[in-house]
């Protein structure tokens, strides 16, 4: 079997960030939000996008 080294260098690098926190996406998020505040990029919140209906009866035939 092939195996992309690019790959399983991520998922490698995401085992042990999230090891990090004992695996709890609650304390992973409350870092990357820390992190993202002592940024000195800007920060963009965008509104939800809605639905239309055409897209709820695509993904329905999929």
């Amino acid at each position: 079997m092939w195996r992309d080294s690019i790959v399983e260098e991520i998922r490698r690098n995401r085992q042990v960030y999230a090891a990090r926190f004992q695996h709890d996406i609650k304390a992973i998020c409350r870092a990357a939000r820390e992190q993202q505040q002592k940024s000195s990029h800007k920060i963009v919140s965008l509104p939800p996008r809605s639905v239309t209906t055409a897209m709820k009866s695509d993904s329905l035939t999929r």
